[in-house]
């Protein structure tokens, strides 16, 4: 829990009912994972419309590290496009800084066993704190190399790879209950290892599947074979077997969980707001907003337009108002702390759970939201895997994010109905969005917005990526 990177920043009051477009940039997810199995593949890769933010440029900048080449342009028709180029063996004697970013600190180990020598991965403070052991325990089984004995062998950063080009790979298993990142780490790499991998979830509860899926399905779009449990396979187990992945081109769909704070703002508000882009299909855990929050009181619809499809949510109506919830968050737990703003300026009490990991996430979440909604007058309660929020009425404040940008985007909902709002940090949200204070000003001034404009006036731009 850090301090402010600067002054507080006042969350705006919604006048009315806001109604606005929004373009959401891309999904981090997506980006993240296609760098990965680009710079894997056995040809040059296309990225186009990538997320530029903290999180893919911790990703690239690793990547480039190894001695991958990622170039950032602009396509034919002006969207952005970064072409990445494996350039053949995999660059050891290198540091990677992974910042707070999970998919950065356990994607990459399994890449750098890959690596013609070692490489040293550290990170922020809070870091240090999140969950590794999955990762290191299952690469020392697969036949890595790996010293994270630099504070104690703990199964945390910092650590070092000792990469020697190969990996033997084979059948591993791994208790992923604290994090679904430690199964989407070692299937992105698993077809450069000799044997493959088939593995198998241990533990109980395997959170966020979702992103497992998301993690299959991208494998398969580059040539890998996969077995998976949606296959009809024996639940929990995963085969990929060995073999070349291939450069392609890939549209990043657009993060639909950084859609949750706009589309939020119409349920609070009573007002309408369109999501440009959304797909059709996706593997996004954020797709389950389209339920939650109609079960919350809104109502949406896909709708076909000339450039593809877009999502209109219409928010709660004064005569019913916004709903509380009784809902299993397990597979989407990312969407938590927005679902736990909403609860708060409900009209009846909701209860969230199978969310227990988010302790582990970018802060301890469930406590930071305990805290912070209860600072501004609410009536949270922490339980063993989740929430229980009792709607109160809530009054200004500080709230504080730990450097967590779903916490940020949070407090930012709160205080459309909350006035005297103050986030604290909320240059963290340039983790995975980029510009969120001038696509909020953009959103409150009933404005097409999105991320390519420069920042509205009083409102601090996209912090700097070295963050």
């Amino acid at each position: 829990m850090t301090a402010s990177q600067s002054s507080p920043w006042p969350a705006p009051t919604a006048s009315g009912t806001v109604t606005a477009a929004v373009t959401v940039p891309g999904s981090k997810s997506v980006t993240n994972r296609a760098l990965v199995l680009a710079a894997l593949a056995a040809g040059p890769g296309r990225l186009r419309r990538p997320l530029r933010s903290r999180d893919s440029a911790l990703m690239a900048g690793a990547l480039r590290a190894l001695g991958v080449g990622i170039e950032e342009g602009a396509a034919p028709d002006g969207t952005e496009e970064w072409r990445v180029t494996p350039g053949g063996g995999l660059r050891g004697d290198a540091a990677v800084d992974v910042g707070n970013a999970g998919t950065v600190m356990r994607f990459l180990p399994p890449v750098a066993a890959l690596a013609g020598g070692p490489v040293r991965f550290d990170g922020d403070p809070r870091s240090h704190e999140r969950p590794l052991h999955g990762v290191i325990d299952a690469l020392r089984t697969l036949g890595a190399r790996i010293d994270d004995t630099a504070q104690g062998s703990r199964g945390a950063l910092p650590l070092t790879v000792y990469g020697e080009g190969t990996l033997r790979g084979g059948p591993v298993e791994v208790d992923a209950s604290s994090s679904s990142q430690f199964v989407s780490a070692l299937l992105l790499s698993a077809p450069r290892f000799d044997k493959g991998v088939e593995l198998r979830h241990t533990g109980d509860r395997l959170p966020s599947l979702p992103h497992i899926r998301m993690t299959v399905e991208m494998l398969r779009g580059a040539g890998a074979e996969v077995d998976a449990p949606e296959d009809g396979g024996e639940p929990h187990l995963w085969r990929v077997a060995p073999g070349d992945l291939r450069g392609r081109e890939l549209t990043v769909e657009p993060d639909l969980s950084n859609a949750q704070p706009f589309l939020a703002a119409a349920l609070v508000t009573g007002g309408r707001v369109t999501i440009r882009d959304w797909p059709r299909q996706t593997t996004q855990p954020g797709d389950a907003l389209r339920e939650i929050f109609t079960e919350m009181g809104g109502s949406c619809e896909l709708v076909t337009t000339a450039a593809g499809t877009d999502l209109v949510f219409t928010g709660a109506t004064s005569a019913g108002g916004v709903r509380g919830i009784d809902i299993d968050l397990s597979e989407v737990g990312e969407l938590t702390p927005g679902i736990a703003a909403v609860a708060a300026l409900a009209n009846s009490p909701s209860r969230l759970r199978g969310v227990g990991h988010l302790r582990l996430h970018e802060t301890d979440r469930l406590a930071a939201l305990t805290r912070e909604i209860n600072g501004l007058g609410g009536d949270v309660t922490e339980t063993a895997d989740g929430l229980e929020i009792r709607p109160r009425a809530l009054h200004g404040g500080v709230f504080h994010t730990y450097d967590d940008h779903r916490m940020a985007t949070a407090g930012a909902v709160l205080g459309l109905l909350v006035e005297g709002v103050q986030v604290e940090n909320v240059e963290t949200t340039a983790k995975t969005l980029p510009g969120f204070p001038r696509m909020w000003a953009g959103l409150l001034a009933g404005k097409d917005t999105g991320p390519g404009a420069g920042p509205a006036a009083g409102a601090p731009a996209a912090a700097d990526p070295r963050d």
